[in-house]
């Protein structure tokens, strides 16, 4: 019997199997893997693993500033317990900076997909402009803009939309420089969204006797879910564990609890574990709120 007639008489034989020689994966791709591998390896698990060692370290009574091995699981009570308010503090002004740039974000990244036309590129070139400049440096320059003797502060005073009287130094001034540093995050993944969707798409639901309200609603936004999933993680992950806009434009008392770990492994002599168990705790409350958050608003593409 011939080749074709056994394929043909017996349905099990895929005539488009690859032949066992050609089944085999090539060595190259584990080779071009291997750099990304490392990497993660060296810079990533390793101090990971470390930093888990570290926080489940204790104090050395009467030697301030030293600590011995063992497995002291209070440092991560402590984390839940005495800083629960600096943790929802940061979740709080990181959910509403995430919000209002994506409120900022979003006609502007459509306006830029399907309205700007030969703007585009100066559009595109305003939005990534402020990467140029250094985070600290921008966030300086914000403190200067909120400042009482500032355009800004003085504009809303005159419209007695003040009641403190001044923004610097307040949880808004916070929450607006969070906005500011991390909108780029939001604009660009729903740009790119939306200048990938197919514009026939939306057209076909104007020529459905579709309202412009309703075919953004059915058609536009859902197009552009990937691009607003990416943004909302890209803004909120980094401004819940963001200490510099706290540090330069908040006030004294309330902080976030990237400034409780940044005095703790700095100002603090000894508190090298209780630093390391609340970079734990973000880390893994984040992990959480990002897999329901991915759960819940996740499209294939993401999940």
């Amino acid at each position: 019997m011939s080749a074709l007639a056994q394929v043909a008489g017996d349905p099990a034989v895929d005539p488009a199997a690859p032949a066992p020689e050609t089944a085999r994966r090539s060595p190259t791709a584990y080779l071009l893997l291997l750099p990304g591998v490392l990497w993660l390896g060296v810079f990533f698990i390793l101090p990971l693993v470390q930093l888990a060692s570290v926080s489940l370290q204790s104090r050395f009574p009467g030697f301030p500033g030293y600590y011995y091995r063992d497995l002291n699981f209070e440092n991560y009570v402590s984390a839940l317990t005495d800083y629960a308010p600096h943790f929802a503090r940061s979740f709080v002004y990181a959910g509403l900076a995430t919000f209002l740039a994506f409120a900022v974000a979003y006609p502007l990244a459509y306006a830029m997909a399907f309205k700007a036309g030969k703007w585009r590129n100066l559009m595109m070139i305003c939005v990534v402009a402020p990467f140029f400049t250094s985070f600290i440096l921008r966030t300086f320059a914000w403190s200067q803009i909120l400042a009482d003797e500032g355009w800004v502060a003085q504009t809303l005073n005159l419209l007695h939309l003040l009641p403190s009287g001044h923004i610097i130094n307040t949880p808004l001034a916070v929450v607006a420089g969070l906005t500011y540093n991390f909108l780029p995050f939001m604009v660009l993944p729903i740009y790119a969204s939306l200048e990938r969707a197919d514009p026939r798409i939306i057209e076909a639901g104007g020529d459905l006797y579709a309202n412009g309200f309703t075919t953004f609603r059915t058609v536009t936004l859902p197009m552009s879910m990937p691009g607003v999933l990416a943004g909302t993680l890209l803004t909120f992950i980094p401004s819940a564990g963001d200490f510099v806009n706290m540090e330069l434009l908040g006030p004294q008392r309330g902080k976030m609890v990237g400034n409780v770990i940044n005095d703790q492994f700095l100002a603090i002599p000894g508190g090298y574990p209780v630093a390391a168990a609340l970079s734990f705790t973000l880390m893994a409350a984040i992990l959480v709120m990002v897999f329901l958050y991915v759960r819940r608003f996740g499209t294939e593409e993401l999940v």
